[in-house]
């Protein structure tokens, strides 16, 4: 289960509402790449185009990824085709550190076919993604950073989903440990403290969160 709601993850909420990177939609639930039905959408891209918010959650981000890995331990940071690989920059350029950005699939013949960008053998890199749903889609990074001769520990997104089971596990199984600045329940508080969304449809999230398997299940989406 999620942290409870932190001042960095509502404040991180608060921008991604105020640039409306947000959707709610419970009366026209989408559908995850995962195959999860959801009231609620973020596009956490939006960001590249307003430099306030950009800023202040990269710097939220560093703050964080500091406290928690310490960036005297990483030696290069790598960011996940396509949504990954802004964020990667913007945090390699603020903490002087090499940037490195993955494929999805391997373009060309050698170790490092998926793989743009150099480092040595052994060193440590950090894993950027803009977001999590239930974490299996980062198996193919890491992986790939892995294969190349990389040691991957810790995974950065900028929001987790915080809701679909599986999660923990896929991490557990890839050894890295998940760090994120907010999560739907961040996302909630601060659209139930703002006016940003009527009340019929902050109703619908939070009856979504309260149980998201059977939700999904309810709307179409995978269930239980």
């Amino acid at each position: 289960m999620p942290n409870l709601p932190s001042a960095a993850g509502l404040e991180t909420a608060r921008w991604l509402l105020d640039i409306k990177a947000v959707n709610f939609r419970p009366e026209e639930p989408y559908t995850l790449t995962a195959g999860w039905a959801s009231p609620v959408y973020i596009d956490c891209r939006w960001v590249i185009s307003f430099p306030e918010a950009r800023r202040r959650i990269v710097q939220l981000a560093c703050e964080k990824l500091d406290r928690e890995v310490g960036f005297e331990t990483i030696d290069a940071v790598a960011g996940g085709e396509t949504a990954g690989i802004p964020y990667a920059a913007w945090i390699a350029e603020a903490q002087s550190k090499p940037m490195l950005y993955v494929r999805k699939k391997p373009k060309g013949f050698g170790r490092n076919a998926q793989i743009e960008g150099t480092f040595k053998e052994g060193e440590r890199v950090l894993l950027v993604e803009d977001l999590a749903t239930d974490g299996g889609s980062k198996v193919t990074f890491v992986d790939a950073l892995r294969e190349a001769g990389g040691e991957v520990t810790d995974i950065f997104v900028v929001f987790f989903y915080g809701a679909f089971p599986g999660a923990g596990e896929s991490m557990q199984k890839m050894g890295v440990n998940l760090h994120y600045l907010a999560t739907w329940r961040d996302v909630l508080q601060a659209a139930e403290e703002g006016d940003y969304f009527n009340a019929a449809a902050i109703d619908g999230v939070r009856t979504f969160l309260d149980n998201p398997l059977a939700w999904s299940e309810k709307h179409g989406g995978r269930g239980e």
